[in-house]
């Protein structure tokens, strides 16, 4: 009797040691893991950390060594807010952002939606000039573009040569949207038919409401894209202050104030501040969207 209880333990005493030994390695995954994490999130954090003391810094201590302030000094936004032409420069990239976003998304899904549903000769060569048009860096047409725009409809000054091409589609926004849509079953489309809805109707009341994570994850691109671009503006609005943007604004503003680091930094967390307000309120939809479509990276 003795010797059988005995077996037991023999048996168990390796199989406890393992389970230890396997404890003790998921803890240390466990640590490297998030101690990776902890890095990362301080090594992105960090030079936000560092733009917001700054900018509330007085203009003696920002040019110095010192990276807390001593004195809290929030008029310094109040002070970038009221400079002239700052307000000017928000209601230029709101419209500019807005409506390109708008114009985009409305152009580029019906595209899409023929691209990704319908069976026609000369798709596959309309889909690789999309994804030609992808490769094209804009530095390559800015110059027969700007001839265009200066020469035949003198719109320069302004940013309507930025804002209209937008109206006829987007070769990213049209190739992302088009990958979410061959996702969603053809039989929709097909029982919305038998019910008696044409092409359009089909899109706007089956296929759009399915597309939306596609469409919020390509909306978010094209406004970032716009709130932060500074060769259009600089190609075509930089000859007009009254239609500058804020990213063409802030060089400007800089430029002005390079002695007043305090200053610049507030300016910059103002421009900032939006875009990373809007991230944060639609990021699960952006991520939503961008897992759905195939973008990785």
């Amino acid at each position: 009797m003795t010797l059988v209880s005995a077996l037991p333990r023999k048996r168990t005493a390796p199989a406890s040691a393992a389970g230890r030994a396997a404890r003790r390695r998921a803890a240390l995954q466990w640590v490297a893991v998030h101690s990776a994490a902890v890095a990362a999130a301080l090594f992105f954090v960090l030079p936000f950390v560092f733009v917001f003391l700054t900018s509330v810094m007085t203009d003696r201590q920002a040019l110095t060594s010192d990276l807390w302030p001593h004195h809290w000094q929030w008029s310094n936004f109040a002070t970038v807010w009221n400079t002239p032409g700052f307000l000017t420069w928000w209601r230029n990239t709101l419209l500019y952002a807005g409506l390109g976003t708008l114009l985009t998304v409305v152009s580029s899904l019906p595209v899409a939606y023929a691209l990704a549903k319908f069976r026609f000769r000369g798709r596959s060569l309309a889909l690789m000039a999309v994804v030609a048009m992808m490769m094209l860096p804009p530095q390559v047409t800015v110059i027969p573009m700007y001839l265009f725009w200066a020469k035949q409809l003198h719109l320069t000054g302004s940013l309507w040569p930025l804002i209209i091409p937008m109206a006829f589609g987007d070769a990213f926004t049209i190739f992302l949207l088009r990958q979410f849509l061959l996702t969603i079953p053809k039989e929709y489309a097909e029982a919305a038919r038998i019910d008696g809805c044409g092409e359009l109707r089909t899109l706007l009341r089956v296929v759009l409401p399915m597309a939306k994570p596609a469409i919020a994850a390509v909306a978010l691109f094209q406004f970032f894209c716009c709130w932060n671009d500074y060769f259009g503006p600089q190609i075509y609005a930089s000859e007009n202050p009254g239609a500058w943007t804020l990213s063409y604004g802030l060089e400007s503003f800089k430029g002005a104030h390079h002695t007043n680091w305090n200053l610049t930094m507030a300016a910059t967390l103002l421009v900032l501040a939006p875009v990373i307000v809007l991230f944060f309120f639609a990021q699960r939809a952006f991520i939503e969207g961008v897992t759905l479509t195939g973008v990785k990276g």
